[in-house]
């Protein structure tokens, strides 16, 4: 599946590591450009899942208009083709009242999604599925993401070792068409006249954007990060394969199941944790040939680097 151009074309993303500063920049963008948001994050789209993924405040969200957040139950998968099927009616709703979709967020796999579609692949074998965690769960951390390595090593850079999710998902695309499913999918670069009038990352100073996770992380903590888990944790149905993988919330569930032993060791490994993260998400953009990157000193305010970014020109 692939956006249709007339409709790319119109639309502006901006992309960036987890702390860089978009929601403030986007939405001080969105006032400037006449857009609604639609969020690129891939666990915003959960219910419930509020402190752990600095979810845009209700103020925030008050003062310019967001989509695809809160669009699904965390007990609930969500692929990237569900993102992009729904992002795309979005997207019309947002052009049909004369207004800008502007995409803003950090997960790399739903903005290269929008900008070069996505392959659907086979319906899941939901049998295969069960062979293939439980054959991991016998083995040591690692092992499933080795047999993606050895199977298709280009799907295996782009996803996270304790991405089992997306891991089991590959490795059965293999085994029910087989072959890899990058190298069926159809994500080639558009030509420049054909993708959206605006792609552009925020890329900050390391130390900068390393103090600002840090202090992000601690103040998720205080804000009752632990609590929100274990209510998500208790639940019926309780918080699914999907959501239980976001950053913050593993390492939470750890900590309430006795894996971490303090909150001062649950908040460090939070941090660490974040911190290679954006540093992948940094990459990830930097590899994507439609993206612009805009390089920050850490000093600006929304409202200067918006109208920094307003001025992007597609044909420089």
């Amino acid at each position: 599946m692939q956006f249709p151009t007339e409709i790319l074309k119109q639309c502006w993303c901006l992309a960036g590591p987890t702390a860089s500063g978009k929601t403030a920049t986007s939405i001080a963008l969105a006032n400037l450009i006449n857009a609604e948001i639609v969020s690129m994050d891939s666990m915003a789209i959960f219910r419930g899942m509020d402190i752990g993924t600095a979810k845009p405040t209700p103020e925030e969200q008050s003062r310019a208009v967001h989509h695809m957040i809160d669009v699904a139950d965390p007990h609930e998968d969500f692929s990237t083709a569900d993102y992009l099927n729904k992002s795309l009616e979005v997207c019309e709703d947002i052009l049909g009242r004369g207004k800008v979709p502007l995409f803003v967020g950090g997960t790399g796999l739903y903005l290269r999604s929008v900008l070069r579609g996505v392959f659907d692949g086979p319906p899941a074998d939901w049998e295969l599925r069960r062979q293939l965690e439980e054959e991991a769960a016998s083995q040591s951390p690692g092992w499933l993401h080795a047999q993606l390595r050895n199977q298709d090593p280009q799907r295996a850079s782009e996803l996270h070792p304790n991405d089992t999710r997306r891991i089991v998902r590959a490795l059965e695309v293999i085994k029910l068409t087989g072959r890899p499913a990058s190298q069926q999918a159809q994500q080639q670069v558009l030509p420049r006249e054909e993708r959206p009038a605006a792609v552009m990352w925020i890329s900050s100073p390391r130390e900068w954007l390393y103090d600002r996770i840090n202090r992000r992380v601690d103040w998720m903590i205080e804000q009752g990060l632990i609590e929100e888990t274990e209510r998500l944790l208790n639940r019926q149905p309780p918080i699914g394969r999907t959501a239980r993988q976001a950053l913050g919330y593993r390492e939470t569930i750890d900590f309430l199941e006795d894996r971490i032993e303090t909150t001062e060791e649950l908040t460090r490994q939070i941090q660490t944790n974040t911190r290679q993260f954006a540093k992948r998400q940094g990459t990830w953009f930097r590899n994507l040939e439609e993206c612009t990157e805009v390089t920050i000193a850490g000093n600006e305010t929304p409202g200067e680097l918006a109208k920094r970014l307003a001025r992007f020109d597609l044909s420089r």
